[in-house]
């Protein structure tokens, strides 16, 4: 046999043991990121943004809102999970009702309000969520029925943690609309 022959011969071997060694790391990987349902628990610190906020010498500005979001969330499916949203802003506010029906426009305090939301949540990928739901917004002086949509992008950390950034829109029926932006920490908790 000339040396050709031998080169090609070990080249071919090592290529079919390199395929074999690569099946099987696939197949480990695969094993490793099977779907299991899994709860998660996250805290954000976010900026609530009104823009038809109302100053001290009763101007119209934009206002930004220091808030908290406490997020429950449950995955029953690689691309779908359910959860409990819930805002908490930390400051007593005005706000013009620009949302309500007539001419003349309404100024409302609003007091710490908590704005919890019941959200559906697509997952088109291992990072990017898409989320829609309804819920309310409350405060002593009087509770809205709102509408919020999203998006969070997720990175995993080790031991179960996750570091993500969230966007969302409320659209308050009757009343106002708000924007927020936030960066939480997560902890998944079951099957992931």
């Amino acid at each position: 046999m000339t040396s050709t022959s031998h080169l090609k011969k070990a080249l071919f071997l090592t290529a079919i043991l390199y395929l074999i060694i690569q099946n099987k790391i696939s197949a480990q990987e695969n094993e490793e990121k099977a779907f299991s349902p899994h709860h998660q628990i996250g805290l954000s610190i976010n900026h609530v943004h009104v823009f038809e906020g109302i100053d001290t010498d009763g101007n119209r500005e934009v206002l930004s809102l220091p808030a908290w979001g406490l997020d429950y969330t449950f995955q029953f499916h690689e691309k779908w999970a359910i959860g409990l949203h819930t805002d908490f802003i930390i400051e007593k506010f005005k706000v013009e009702k620009n949302l309500e029906s007539g001419d003349e426009k309404e100024t409302v305090e609003r007091s710490y309000p908590i704005a919890p939301a019941v959200m559906g949540i697509y997952k088109p990928n291992e990072h990017w969520s898409v989320l829609l739901g309804f819920g309310g917004e409350f405060a002593k002086e009087e509770n809205y029925f709102l509408t919020r949509a999203g998006v969070e992008y997720g990175y995993e950390l080790p031991s179960n943690w996750e570091l993500f950034g969230t966007f969302s829109y409320d659209f308050k029926w009757n009343a106002y609309d708000s924007w927020g932006i936030g960066l939480g920490i997560a902890k998944n908790f079951g099957g992931k």
